[in-house]
């Protein structure tokens, strides 16, 4: 990389634009190179700068994220016929045995992060163990599954597409460790009746890739093939209740 034309870069890369509207920086763009392709600007060239957000941190949100359960409440969830009756205490939400979830806020393309705890006593074997899952626009499911040494079927594996899926890799931590799961998630394209482009997916679980651009084959299904329906561009995201005390934190959302 040349800098030619950066005379000086002494200021934080965060204030450049402010340095730029207020006079007191050099010229850092080019006039003089080629317009990229299908686009109205140069190579280097003047256009809008990146709004500055701030990155968080292991309980913190990016200053841009909508904010879905921080350990207060869940006032951005809903239930069955009204409020989300999930156990709230301690910084977490617990599944109860009062149903689903799902987020009062509907969402299309989006960049998702949650943490999950599946229950440090272990009962009940493959399906049976630490099960739950995250229904994005309430139909295409990442699972959440206590896979640390529990046989299961391969597309029903924590971080599985359910269903569909299986995860490239198995990097559940062990019963009552709180794990991560970082999300980006591209809605599906509809014109009228007619798919246009499929869901897609990546998901990084625990810092590791366990879903790269994956295409989701349709809605989630149980033992039939999922298939798409014609839907709104947006969705709300739902947390599964499937009878284990699975447990929930620090839920944020990023539209994109």
């Amino acid at each position: 990389m040349t800098h030619a034309h950066f005379t000086s870069l002494a200021l934080p890369l965060t204030t450049i634009g402010m340095a730029l509207a207020l006079g007191l920086q050099d010229k850092v763009t080019y006039d003089d190179t080629p317009l990229l392709p299908d686009s109205e600007y140069r190579v280097h060239g003047e256009r809008p700068w990146p709004e500055v957000v701030q990155p968080g941190g292991p309980a913190v949100a990016p200053s841009d994220a909508t904010v879905l359960f921080d350990g207060a409440n869940l006032d951005a969830w809903e239930g069955n016929g009204g409020d989300a009756g999930w156990e709230v205490e301690n910084g977490y939400a617990q599944v109860n045995g009062k149903g689903d979830i799902r987020t009062r806020a509907e969402f299309g393309d989006i960049q998702l992060h949650l943490e999950f705890q599946t229950p440090s006593e272990v009962k009940g074997s493959s399906q049976g163990r630490g099960n739950s899952g995250i229904y994005i626009m309430g139909r295409y499911e990442v699972q959440i599954l206590d896979s640390f040494e529990n046989p299961s079927y391969p597309d029903g594996q924590c971080s599985a597409l359910y269903g569909q899926t299986p995860p490239l890799v198995n990097v559940c931590r062990a019963p009552g460790e709180w794990q991560t799961y970082d999300i980006l998630f591209r809605a599906p394209r509809f014109e009228g009746k007619d798919l246009l482009q499929p869901a897609r997916v990546t998901v990084i679980h625990n810092g590791v890739v366990t879903q790269w651009d994956q295409e989701y084959i349709g809605a989630t299904a149980h033992r039939r093939v999922g298939t798409y329906s014609p839907h709104a561009p947006a969705g709300p995201l739902k947390l599964q209740d499937h009878g284990n005390p699975t447990r929930f934190r620090n839920i944020w959302v990023r539209e994109l």
